[in-house]
């Protein structure tokens, strides 16, 4: 009687399903929370109480922001009313939306009409760039912008 399916078979065949199903949730829910980047800020309602007057703050500035990339360089351009703007790249992070172990801190430096930093050995995909500049006024530019590098 080998052939027979009994009872013992199909709680066995359903026992090792329902095993399956929670091993794998247990292995895509690990690499979700590993690879999670994080929290945008440490405290929501601290940020939040300024949020509005630095708003306002950098849209008086009327600056606008673009970055690509040029081989193994990362251009980042940033234009004001009057044209090309000086001023200080305080902070940068490039990474990608939803993995912090590429995350990169790169050192841009004025070159010319706009401002360079050395990303070696950049991936292809969809990148962004976190990044604040001081104006002279000491008013804060932050942007987060989007970046495509090419296969």
């Amino acid at each position: 009687m080998s052939g027979e399916l009994r009872g013992y078979h199909v709680a066995m065949i359903f026992g090792s399903a329902v095993a399956i199903i929670i091993g794998v949730n247990l292995v895509l829910g690990t690499q979700a929370i590993r690879t999670f980047p994080g929290l945008e800020v440490k405290n929501s309602y601290v940020a939040s109480q300024s949020f509005d007057r630095d708003r306002i703050a950098q849209q008086a500035l009327g600056w606008q922001a673009s970055v690509r990339v040029d081989g193994d360089m990362l251009r980042l351009d940033i234009t004001g009313q009057g044209g090309l703007v000086r001023a200080e790249i305080t902070e940068a992070k490039l990474g990608r939306a939803s993995l912090a172990a590429q995350d990169r801190a790169p050192e841009f430096h004025p070159h010319g009409d706009t401002y360079l930093a050395d990303v070696p050995g950049l991936a292809p995909g969809l990148w962004y760039l976190w990044f604040a500049a001081e104006a002279h006024d000491g008013t804060v530019f932050r942007q987060r912008l989007e970046l495509r590098v090419p296969e």
